[in-house]
């Protein structure tokens, strides 16, 4: 069997009501429509399933790697838990107007309603027009009946909590966290493998044919966390040259590498794949086994497991986000 190398995975791009022509003017990603939303980078959820668009691997889709490679592609244990399930879903999202008000249930729940994950992801801000913000969570802690009520009588942003954004900030949104990215916020998700979207409000608007767009207030108000939290923004130390972790949970871990120079990775004492995803500059990736790969900004690409020993080299002031199963 030939040995496994990086792969890079042809985009998926959806169009949405609220999407622009960021993705395509900042990310370079190539597609014709005027209001792409989203870019799928490496996923696995039903009829979107990543198929890898370079070397002797090309037109393969990611489950058929998994099916044939198992643990040399995920990691052992990864294998053991997911199967043929990629465990997590990496998106590029360019909000050209609002989202709609969210939230996404947990593993159990999701399991019972949908036969699918529950939804836990974090944001990293790619960039933000002057003043934009976003929606984490609540001003205060609610009960049921406040939050009801505030729904009912068309108070529902008044007890929302509003974020500023800039490039760089990261935030966490776990399951049950009532969010909303806000127009003007180019950013990439990190999330569990789950397409399970409770909308609980959408501005009112309609879609080209004068419809409104289903929302789900009963299923939300079953999974909602109605608490105020302190630390609704991640906050880290940019560092040069140095690994930051920037997002730890039971689903995946996020570190960012800000870097000038080259930098050597050892992967002996993880059990799992890896995704860089490029934010900003260039960077070349090279393998133990001599192979180099260029990933530059807008582009992820997966390190299967069993390629323990890299060296990323940036061919200016780079940024990667890298990720792995904890």
């Amino acid at each position: 069997m030939n040995k496994l190398y990086p792969l890079k995975f042809s985009p998926i791009v959806k169009e949405k009501i609220w999407g622009g022509e960021k993705l395509k003017n900042v990310l370079n990603k190539r597609y014709a429509g005027d209001n792409t939303g989203e870019c799928w980078e490496i996923s696995t959820v039903k009829d979107n399933i990543s198929v890898v668009s370079e070397g002797f691997l090309a037109g393969n889709n990611l489950q058929e790697l998994i099916e044939v490679y198992m643990g040399d592609l995920v990691g052992d244990k990864v294998f053991e838990k997911f199967g043929l399930e990629f465990p997590l879903l990496i998106k590029f999202i360019d909000a050209d107007d609002d989202l709609s008000i969210q939230v996404h249930p947990d593993d159990k729940t999701a399991r019972e309603r949908h036969d699918s994950f529950g939804k836990t992801e974090m944001w990293y801000v790619l960039e933000s027009d002057p003043g934009a913000e976003l929606i984490s969570g609540f001003k205060k802690e609610l009960s049921k009946g406040e939050y009801i009520d505030a729904l009912a009588s068309g108070k529902l942003k008044e007890i929302l909590n509003y974020e500023k954004v800039e490039e760089g900030d990261v935030f966490f949104m776990p399951a049950g966290r009532v969010h909303a990215i806000g127009s003007g916020i180019l950013l990439t998700e990190i999330q569990q493998t789950s397409d399970v979207t409770y909308r609980i409000y959408d501005w009112d608007r309609k879609d080209t044919e004068g419809k409104s767009r289903a929302l789900h207030t009963d299923l939300a108000l079953d999974v909602i966390d109605f608490k105020n939290h302190s630390d609704y923004r991640t906050n880290y130390k940019k560092t040069l040259n140095k690994t930051v972790n920037i997002g730890e949970c039971q689903y995946f871990s996020t570190n960012l590498i800000h870097f000038d120079k080259a930098v050597e990775k050892d992967f002996n004492f993880i059990d799992s794949f890896i995704i860089y995803i490029c934010t900003s500059g260039k960077v070349n990736i090279l393998t133990s086994e001599g192979q180099k790969t260029l990933i530059q900004k807008g582009e992820s690409i997966l390190i299967p497991a069993e390629i323990k020993n890299l060296i990323l080299i940036p061919e200016a002031k780079s940024k990667v986000l890298e990720v792995h199963m904890p």
